[in-house]
């Protein structure tokens, strides 16, 4: 059973002062089921309702089709699970048991605790590297 949102109620929405998904009060509505205006519960702006939900979708597929073109296919359709796939497919040592304090390296295999098995895909900076779940690329710390 889903609650009736309307003016006053709080919604989670992608604040753009933040730059974070947090939970916001409901100023106007578009129609009876979409917010219009939310005004942000930690810095008071009021702002456009942005659904968290699709930001995360479009991200994610926009990741699909440059980690495929980065792997030079020609398929730029390939899901996250087709992708994360081939990369377990390539595996030719074994995984490493994920730690923050671990150092990881590009292909290597992570098992981790919440997440399952990954791929590391890239390295962000010293101590931030991406990884390639089954079900999604996430950023994750190491050397810490």
């Amino acid at each position: 059973m889903s609650a009736a949102i309307g003016v006053g109620k709080e919604i989670l929405s992608n604040c753009s002062k933040c730059k974070l998904i947090l939970a916001h009060i409901i100023v106007t509505m578009k129609s009876a089921t979409e917010p219009d205006k939310v005004q942000c519960k930690t810095c008071k702006s009021t702002q456009s309702f942005k659904d968290p939900s699709a930001k995360k979708k479009k991200a994610s597929v926009d990741r699909v089709i440059k980690s495929a073109k980065r792997a030079g296919s020609k398929k730029s359709t390939e899901t996250v699970g087709e992708l994360w796939n081939k990369a377990i497919n390539k595996m030719t040592g074994s995984s490493k048991e994920y730690s923050m304090k671990a150092s990881f390296a590009m292909g290597d295999v992570i098992d981790h605790p919440t997440f399952g098995q990954g791929v590391v895909e890239k390295l962000i900076d010293d101590n931030k590297i991406e990884v390639l779940f089954q079900d999604d690329f996430r950023t994750l710390l190491h050397k810490k």
